[in-house]
């Protein structure tokens, strides 16, 4: 089992490192010290820091070999501690081996050691050489003034006791007969992201340490992680389900694991989720849940498992509860934190909870008359949250129909969801002949046929003519008008669709609108209840109900 810990800087004394041939060179640049360095200065001025508070670097993954570690990620965050080291006048320090791809290597001792001394010569013969200078430099620049070598003295501490590296030790392949390849495959796989040292996998090495059971023996040890291994896989299963993925979240997971997301909640409900908060730092959850672990007693530990269950099993039965899963899901839907329900979950019993659930969704859609709502600027989020409550209501109160709204074919719309007009908005704008051919050519043969015989000849005589014509409009507002059709933006006249089908539709009219609805749905298209209705003229004569 692969061994992680956090280590301070000063516990890197006095250690050797080995850097593999197989690894490209020493390439930060002057910004990226300057950024570190003024992170670890920001952090040792922090007022209110607790005690065990610290700053957190990337992992540096190592492998034991003898008497020294072999750096399989994290060579340019180490070398750049060496040279602070070496600036700071630390007497001791550690020690870095560069295997290079022209030479017998460089030790850290002697490649180093003039690094303030610019050599062109060793610039030309390693590259590495120039990085590291153009480093070193930038370090002296930072401290190099009366001032700054006054705070030189809390940074020194700051950096060595309270500034720590993830230390991900891997386990070498006892049998392996090329310890190099098997170097190279696991840098391979972790720079291809095939191990990707997420916040996740980072808190199940902490679940999974064996240093957390110092009093089990090796039969209790090995059940309690094969527990733990076990109800992780099924959480991590459970959230690979598209329903219950999208049901919790308004877009697809970017990380490698989907029960990252159950973490990142936890974290964002407490009122200290971690300390460090800075959008840059992307190892905010592993360290919250790593504070969690100061007290290391099996107690403690299968507490805090208790309390990741607890959190699961509350999102999964908001899943499984029909009622629940609509209205916890609307609001998901409309940007409502799921931390934000959590808490409100927390000491409430279920009839109070949902009252509560009631009084939010009331929120959402609140307004002084719902048919004065107008299509265009700040009201389109109003209007859509009213017709998504529509959609969901509407499965809801059809206790025959245990169907539910699907959140997942809602969500996952690439290009999102718009409002789009029952009757056409902009068909009367038609005024040139090739827009009119293509506006009528576009009606069913059945509509067509449907028409007054006078608006059609009328049509056959414009569709003869080229360019503009002043006969076009009201020839279109007289069609238009046979089919009912209006021009207005109030809710009544708006439904639900998806973007690249509402562009499928153009400007149609409504019996045109309504044939290629149907058309998308048997192409597979999610198309919401409530729109199919409209376009089923299940709504016509009862406005009322459409808009409640």
């Amino acid at each position: 089992m692969s061994n992680l810990s956090e280590k301070p800087i000063q516990d890197l004394l006095n250690k050797k490192f080995f850097i593999p041939d197989f690894q490209r060179g020493y390439r930060w640049k002057p910004q990226q010290v300057e950024d570190l360095l003024k992170d670890v200065w920001e952090f040792s001025q922090k007022t209110h820091k607790t005690d065990n508070e610290w700053y957190c670097l990337q992992p540096v993954v190592v492998k034991k070999r003898k008497d020294k570690f072999e750096i399989i990620d994290g060579q340019q965050r180490l070398t750049t501690i060496f040279l602070i080291l070496k600036y700071l006048g630390k007497r001791e320090n550690f020690e870095i081996e560069y295997q290079t791809r022209n030479s017998e290597g460089h030790n850290s001792k002697n490649f180093l050691r003039k690094v303030d001394i610019k050599n062109e010569e060793d610039a030309k013969e390693n590259i590495d050489y120039f990085h590291i200078h153009d480093a070193y430099q930038k370090i002296k620049e930072r401290f190099d003034t009366d001032k700054n070598q006054i705070i030189k003295k809390d940074f020194s501490k700051t950096f060595l006791e309270n500034t720590k590296v993830i230390w991900y030790e891997v386990d070498a392949k006892k049998d392996s007969v090329d310890d190099k390849k098997d170097s190279i495959e696991i840098f391979t796989r972790l720079n291809m992201g095939k191990i990707p040292l997420t916040n996740a996998e980072l808190i199940k090495a902490l679940f999974l340490n064996s240093s957390n059971f110092p009093k089990a023996n090796a039969e209790e040890l090995r059940l309690k992680q094969l527990e733990i291994a076990s109800e992780w896989d099924r959480m991590e299963y459970a959230l690979q389900n598209d329903e219950f993925w999208y049901f919790l979240n308004t877009a697809e997971n970017k990380l490698s694991t989907r029960i990252d997301f159950l973490f990142n909640v936890m974290k964002n409900m407490e009122p200290d989720n971690g300390g460090k908060t800075d959008k840059n730092d992307d190892r905010t959850t592993y360290r919250f849940f790593s504070k969690k672990f100061k007290n290391k007693n099996k107690n403690k530990i299968e507490e805090n498992w208790k309390e990741i269950k607890r959190t699961f099993q509350i999102l999964e039965e908001w899943f499984t509860d029909r009622e629940l899963y609509h209205k916890v899901g609307y609001l998901i839907a409309t940007n409502t934190k799921v931390t934000e329900l959590l808490k409100e979950s927390k000491n409430k019993c279920k009839q109070e909870f949902r009252k509560c659930l009631d009084e939010k969704i009331a929120e959402k859609i609140k307004c002084d008359n719902l048919e004065e709502l107008e299509y265009g600027g700040k009201n389109n989020s109003k209007i859509t949250n009213v017709l998504l409550l529509h959609n969901i209501q509407t499965l809801l109160n059809n206790e025959n129909n245990k169907s539910r709204f699907p959140f997942d074919r809602y969500k996952s719309k690439k290009r999102g969801w718009s409002l789009e007009h029952i009757h056409a908005q902009n068909s009367k704008e038609i005024s040139e002949s090739e827009d009119f051919k293509n506006w009528y050519e576009n009606l069913d043969e059945t509509i067509e046929e449907q028409l007054p015989e006078c608006l059609r000849e009328k049509a056959l005589e414009l569709l003869e003519k080229s360019g503009r014509s002043e006969d076009i409009p009201g020839l279109v507002t007289e069609i238009s008008n046979h089919f009912g059709e209006v021009d207005i933006h109030t809710i009544n006249n708006l439904t639900l669709l998806s973007k690249n089908n509402n562009s499928a539709l153009n400007n149609g009219l409504f019996p045109t609108k309504r044939k290629k609805i149907i058309e998308l749905e048997k192409e597979g298209a999610f198309i919401p209840i409530c729109t199919k209705n409209v376009f089923q003229k299940f709504y016509d004569g009862c406005t009322n109900q459409f808009i409640k």
